[in-house]
């Protein structure tokens, strides 16, 4: 009998948990500029989120779109430091990791909204690879 320490030794890598950025998240939790946080916490994927949510309410598609690349960028600087192969469990669950799948959502808002459905495709895909209830959880159902 095979006895299995890590679910992922046969199904593949364990979930990506990442540390957060506790000093960013508590300063969005306190109405403080997303601009002023992420000039602050750049690494911070959670701030650049807010700034492309904020953009994409503003109908600011362009903005957004840049916003959201730059968090993704960072969010992936941060999983790939955290184990990350380009593939596997990245859980919307744990709080931490929703800066970066934030992120990802209005990157695939902005990319609908200017017409690059590659890049929105790309984007959902990355969605349902990361953690399949992602997309419903984000509003992309």
């Amino acid at each position: 009998m095979v006895t299995m320490t890590r679910m992922g030794d046969l199904l593949g890598p364990e979930p990506v948990l990442l540390p957060g950025d506790p000093e960013a998240e508590a300063e969005l939790d306190a109405a403080e500029n997303p601009a002023i946080v992420a000039a602050a916490h750049p690494s911070a994927s959670v701030a650049w989120a807010a700034l492309a949510e904020d953009a994409l309410a503003d109908d600011q598609a362009i903005t957004a779109y840049a916003y959201a690349r730059t968090g993704y960028h960072r969010g992936l600087d941060q999983l790939r430091r955290n184990g990350w192969k380009g593939f596997g469990p990245v859980p919307f669950a744990h709080e931490p990791n929703r800066g970066f799948l934030r992120c990802v959502a209005a990157l695939a808002r902005a990319a609908d909204a200017i017409g690059e459905t590659p890049e929105y495709q790309r984007c959902l895909d990355l969605l349902d690879d990361c953690d399949p209830a992602a997309r419903a959880e984000l509003g992309l159902a």
